[in-house]
This record gives structure tokens, sequence and C-alpha cells, in this order.
């Protein structure tokens, strides 16, 4: 079987090194250093150093970082500083909107896997051009708080065509399920939990974060339940036992789909 994917993905501000260290060592499955929105215009040349000075020798967690935006003053020294750093894993690249951005951005950096993040109308409406851009990309992901505030959408019924749009984009480009975007209320674990309920019911596999607290429930939400891990097993015995098409004893028809789908249930299944 392949490897289990990553489940949480922990934000951290690069401009506060502290913070950095603590999320290396929250559990999470990726850290994302951010280097964009948390980090003010005048501490963008400061977070641009540290995080440079971090992943000057490898970590022992996988690393992102997330530039500036392309289109930005401050994108060009991102790269610089960053691209090839020794301990970078991935570079997110936001407010993606165009194929030729991802491009641009694989052309700046080492071979790292890339994320582009979506985070409007139009980076929606071409999120399989976007996911098909190029061979380092690795994944595509909503930037909700934008995508909401552009949309002007009020509250989650509205994004929901959006999240499945990415969900069906990702699939059809050969690309991991993306995870879902951040729970802005750190406090609201309830709300968090049904949130991601709702997501994976639409696709999503795992979830960025941005506090620690936020991983066990994201976790624990993405994971396979003792009942879907039991029925895995079953279809994969039924599988070995009598390759092709077939009907359980129960009454379920199972085929190649429902068996790949029974093997990644069982990936997710080892990180209990």
């Amino acid at each position: 079987m392949t490897a289990a994917p990553p489940l949480t993905w922990l934000y951290a501000p690069g401009d506060r090194p502290h913070v950095v260290s603590r999320a290396l060592a929250s559990g999470a499955d990726v850290v994302v250093v951010d280097l964009e929105d948390a980090v003010a215009p005048d501490r963008k040349a400061y977070a641009r150093a540290a995080t440079a000075e971090l992943l000057g020798e490898p970590q022992p967690v996988p690393v992102h970082v997330r530039v500036n935006a392309l289109h930005s003053p401050w994108a060009e020294q991102d790269f610089a500083a960053v691209g090839r750093a020794p301990g970078l894993s991935g570079l997110r690249l936001p407010k993606v909107t165009s194929a030729a951005e991802v491009v641009r951005g694989a052309r700046r950096a080492a071979p790292v896997g890339l994320y582009a993040l979506l985070e409007s109308a139009l980076a929606v409406e071409q999120a399989y051009a976007v996911a098909t851009a190029h061979p380092s990309l690795r994944g595509i992901a909503l930037g909700e708080a934008d995508l909401r505030a552009d949309l002007g959408v009020r509250d989650d019924a509205g994004l929901d065509w959006s999240r499945s749009r990415v969900v069906v984009a990702a699939r059809a480009a050969g690309l991991p399920p993306p995870a879902q975007s951040v729970h802005p209320d750190i406090r609201d674990l309830d709300g968090l939990a049904a949130s991601c309920a709702h997501g994976r019911a639409l696709g999503f596999l795992g979830r960025a974060a941005i506090h620690p607290r936020q991983l066990p429930v994201i976790e624990r939400a993405f994971l396979p339940t003792e009942e879907e891990i039991e029925q895995a097993e079953t279809i994969l015995k039924a599988a070995a036992t009598e390759p092709g098409a077939q009907a359980l004893p129960g009454g379920r028809f199972i085929d190649t789909a429902v068996v790949t789908a029974a093997q990644r249930t069982l990936s997710l299944a080892r990180r209990r």
C-alpha cells in the first residue's frame, strides 16, 4: 500500500520563529511557514531572513513556505531566499489565477512540490487549467477567506459549489484530494469538527490549521471509523479471494473502484 497522506497542515507566521519552532513540535504532518497574509509589510524582510535561516538545514517534518503572490513586490525576494533551501519540502503559491503563474513559480524554485491556492472567482474558473499546469504541481486548494470576500458570500453554503469544483479539478488532473481551508475560530472546536465532516463528505482530505489545538480534531474527522475499516478489510479480502466484480454476502456490489477506495481507507487507518 502507498504511504498515508498528510491530514494536518499547520500554518505559522514567518516573522515569529518561536511560533514556527512550536509548530515543528506540534505533531502536524506539514508545517507551513507563512510569508504572506500573516506577515505585515514592514516585517516581510525579517520573516524571509528567519525562514531562510531555518531552512538552511533539513527539518524533522516537511516544511512548506507560503510565499507572497507572484504579482506582489515581495515574491522575487521570497523565491531567491527560500526557493532552493535544503530544508524546503514544498512551496505554496497564493492567489493563483492562471496556469502561467504556476509555470513561473516552478521556474523560480528547486524541484520541490508546488501547491496552488485558488482564492478568487477567476481562480475557481481556472481550477483544472491550474491543476494541470506543470509536473511540479502537487496539489490545489481553496483560500476561502479571500474567496468569500470576492464572491460576497455570507455563509458556508455559498462556497460549496466552489469547493466541489476544486475537488473535481484535482481528481481530473490526477492530484490528491485537496485539503480544506482553515477554520478561523480557534476556540470553536465543535464547529471545526462539523465543518470537517462536511468537507470530508464533499471529497476533501485533511485540513489546514492555524493553531495546534485544531490538529487532533482535524485528524479524528478524516480518519476512517472502525466500521469503515472493517468494511474495507472485508472488501479487500473478497477481492483477493475472487478477483473482478462481485457481490458480497450482504448484497453490496464491489468492483475495481470500490477496491481502490478500500485500499485508501486502510492506508489512512494505519495512522490510528
